[in-house]
């Protein structure tokens, strides 16, 4: 069974959400992008601004593709121990210390960031050329993480799940019942 199938459906509509703003966002990252090429090069008369405006959406873009890379397990993971790691116990137990670690970083990550969205908030910076308020980009590391740990959360889950399950079964064949 496919990870994705074993999340809750409840956040189906959230992966829904995810991929339409990320859509939303690579559109207009890239019309952002056409529109000062066309103006700088073909014009000569570049628009002031168009690149400190594209930090903004670029930034949540990354945050919401990491977060859709957490929900679907494409993130980057030690999976090189895969390799030789080949009884079912030793999978079992690779998972349950992977997802651990994943789940304890992303807390740690976090809270920092939850630091980092507060000062923002409090400092209520503006950028250099058009004074946009620097918490709309900033604040994206933080509902990403805050993401990325609900998916950290339930990959955890499940895994300790599946590990306990099947030490249970083996406990039971062991025990003779």
């Amino acid at each position: 069974m496919s990870p994705s199938a074993l999340r809750p459906k409840v956040l189906g509509w959230l992966y829904r959400i995810k991929e339409a703003i990320s859509v939303f966002l690579m559109t207009g990252v890239t019309l952002l992008v056409f529109i000062q090429v066309l103006l700088r090069y073909v014009f000569k008369a570049p628009l002031m601004g168009i690149e400190e405006l594209l930090l903004f959406p670029t930034i949540w873009l990354y945050m919401v593709g990491g977060a859709l890379a957490s929900m679907k397990k494409d993130h980057i993971s030690c999976g090189i121990l895969t390799l030789y790691v080949h009884r079912p116990r030793s999978e079992r137990i690779f998972d349950l210390a992977r997802d651990g670690i994943s789940f304890v970083i992303s807390i740690w990550l976090t809270y920092w960031a939850y630091w980092f969205f507060t000062y923002s908030f409090t400092t209520w910076k503006s950028s250099d050329l058009l004074y946009i308020p620097m918490f709309f980009g900033e604040s994206a590391v933080f509902v990403g993480l805050v993401l990325m740990v609900i998916y950290s959360t339930l990959d955890f889950y499940q895994s300790a799940s599946l590990f306990m399950r099947a030490e249970r079964l083996i406990w039971r064949e062991g025990k003779g019942e």
